[in-house]
């Protein structure tokens, strides 16, 4: 019998949680993908307004990947979508520094809800200008027994590598 588990994939708003979830899953993604009608438009053109759900097997444990929004107007999702969850993943955009502050907001948030293992994810370290984890570390104001790694999430490889590292925590915090 395999184990199941729910991620949650969180994180500031254009940090990367749909590629992160597209990446990887073993099924079409269902998402809430639309046109963006804010100031936020001239980043990229289209936000997620309710959610991401994807599903992938590693190894024998089949992962239930739910993305959150990104943009606190839609927040009102985090909560229902956070309910039964094993662990979170946190995503930032490590070449963006100040919207480290926001994922500090969001783990708070995400472990009031429950207490479940989570790990922080530098989300295109691969690109220029990306700071290292010990900065994404202090700028997410986590402790030192918090995983920070670094992530593609447009690489399956990359993106397979957290999630095992997640699967680690689940089983590890069990």
């Amino acid at each position: 019998m395999s184990s199941i588990y729910k991620v949650l994939v969180t994180g500031p708003f254009n940090s990367g949680k749909t590629l992160f979830i597209q990446s990887i899953s073993d099924i079409p993604v269902v998402s809430t993908e639309r046109k963006i009608t804010t100031e936020d438009r001239g980043i990229k053109a289209e936000t997620t307004v309710a959610m991401d759900y994807g599903r992938v097997e590693l190894e024998g444990r089949v992962l239930h990947l739910n993305g959150t929004p990104g943009q606190a107007r839609f927040s009102f999702m985090w909560e229902i979508l956070a309910t039964e969850m094993n662990a979170f993943v946190v995503l930032v955009d490590s070449t963006d520094p100040p919207s480290f502050p926001e994922a500090n907001e969001l783990i708070r948030l995400f472990s009031s809800f429950q207490d479940v293992p989570y790990l922080v994810v530098a989300n295109k370290a691969d690109l220029p200008g990306a700071v290292r984890e010990g900065e994404v570390r202090r700028g997410t104001g986590v402790h030192d027994w918090v995983t920070v790694m670094p992530c593609n999430s447009t690489s399956k490889s990359s993106v397979r590598q957290v999630l095992l590292q997640v699967i680690d925590l689940i089983e590890q915090y069990g």
